[in-house]
């Protein structure tokens, strides 16, 4: 057996309860203010005060004895919620936004998605690999130790295939568990334009029997807004998901309150994500349903747009979890670290609920909580080292990554 200790570290972790952690158990974490971690193949042996897991510990037997030298030790991120399967980038309309040209006024030139699906279309299976390998590598060395990956610029059974592909090949090639998501109802593709609903039913009788036969994805989804999909849409798509053995998430409310919270807990979502808009009533129905808030507080600070409200969201029990959604368009940043910093900043967190929706209610959301998203005994040794004592400097330090290590499963895969 290949043994690990690192001691002399500040560690901080969400307890996990066996469920996501919502309300007033949102920040509650376990905190070892002089801690040690004993790893074993990848896999966490003991975790508690140095002193405690020292006493019965013979250090001739260890592979590696690590002196954390005081610096603050929490679980590895882990992201919910990307688009980080991209064929180019747009810069061109950043430009448009920042001089006020609303997004979906861009969609409806063609650009937004539609830009990103054209390039997808244009693109090889080895571009799209190579490309989102450097997104996922930029990710790890900003912390990330887990993280979902959607297709959704495909528009097309085939080019949906494609993006999952890769996603597969990436996920083969990286340290990092990655979750896929088939985003196949990402936007309405200009061949179906009056026809959403023939789009959905190409969907449910091609695309899904498709994507199950290849087993590459985890989840499916659907961007339920106003002119892209309707709630009844989201419902004919994601019921015919669950059927055929998916998990399903859904794009809420990001613009506006059209129902999608609630369409969640109706179909028992997993998570519910954006859900800028989302109303108090349906809030409370994904909190009865248990379904996760995935919160992306880089999107709202890149379109200039109101965040969503999370403290109303813990304080009515909804679990909170917090997403980059990096995206060639809306949010280009593969740093939890920098969401982790408007949350606390600009959401009303505190830094330990914080902590828990970068870490805990993201692999739960992902379904990777057995395995991640904490440290205690049996889970993977995903942590991280920070510059820092406490997770604090995630939100005081800005700009910056605080991030000095990262390990998965026990191995250093950067810093």
């Amino acid at each position: 057996m290949s043994l690990q200790l690192y001691h002399n570290a500040r560690i901080f972790s969400p307890i996990d309860t066996g469920k996501p952690s919502s309300g007033i158990n949102q920040g509650s974490l376990k905190h070892y203010q002089q801690g040690a971690l004993l790893v074993g193949n990848g896999i966490i042996e003991k975790i508690g005060p140095e002193a405690d897991i020292l006493k019965d510990l013979n250090r001739n037997d260890l592979n590696s004895d690590i002196d954390c030298g005081g610096k603050c030790l929490i679980p590895g991120f882990v992201d919910p919620h990307t688009h980080c399967c991209f064929a180019r980038l747009r810069e061109e309309e950043f430009e448009q936004r920042i001089s006020g040209t609303p997004y979906l006024e861009i969609l409806k030139q063609g650009g937004g998605i539609l830009s990103s699906v054209k390039a997808v279309s244009e693109a090889s299976v080895d571009e799209l690999y190579t490309n989102t390998l450097k997104h996922v590598a930029k990710a790890t060395s900003l912390g990330t130790t887990s993280m979902e990956i959607k297709s959704g610029y495909g528009l097309t059974t085939a080019n949906e295939l494609k993006m999952l592909e890769a996603i597969a090949r990436v996920a083969a090639n990286s340290p990092l568990d990655i979750v896929a998501t088939f985003l196949g109802a990402h936007a309405i593709p200009p061949q179906f334009k009056g026809a959403p609903d023939d789009f959905i039913t190409l969907l449910i009788e091609e695309s899904i029997p498709a994507v199950k036969a290849q087993n590459i994805a985890n989840f499916c989804d659907i961007f339920c807004e106003e002119g892209v999909f309707s709630i009844e849409q989201g419902r004919r798509l994601l019921t015919a998901a669950r059927a055929a053995g998916m998990g399903v998430k859904i794009h809420a409310d990001e613009v506006h309150d059209l129902g999608g919270a609630a369409l969640a807990a109706e179909v028992k979502a997993i998570s519910a994500d954006h859900l800028l808009a989302a109303g108090n009533e349906n809030i409370k129905a994904m909190a009865k349903a248990g379904v996760i808030a995935n919160l992306l507080p880089a999107t709202a600070y890149s379109l200039r747009k109101p965040y969503a409200r999370a403290r109303s969201m813990i304080n009515l029990n909804v679990p909170v979890a917090l997403a980059t959604d990096c995206n060639p368009g809306s949010s280009y940043t593969e740093s939890m670290q920098f969401v982790f910093g408007l949350a606390v900043l600009n959401m009303e967190m505190s830094t330990s609920e914080a902590l828990t929706a970068v870490t805990l209610n993201p692999a739960y959301s992902l379904g990777l909580a057995e395995t991640t998203g904490s440290l205690d005994v049996g889970k993977q040794a995903d942590f991280l080292l920070l510059d820092g004592e406490s997770p604090a400097i995630l939100a005081y330090h800005s700009g910056v990554s605080s991030v000095a290590e990262v390990y998965k499963k026990g191995v250093k895969v950067s810093g």
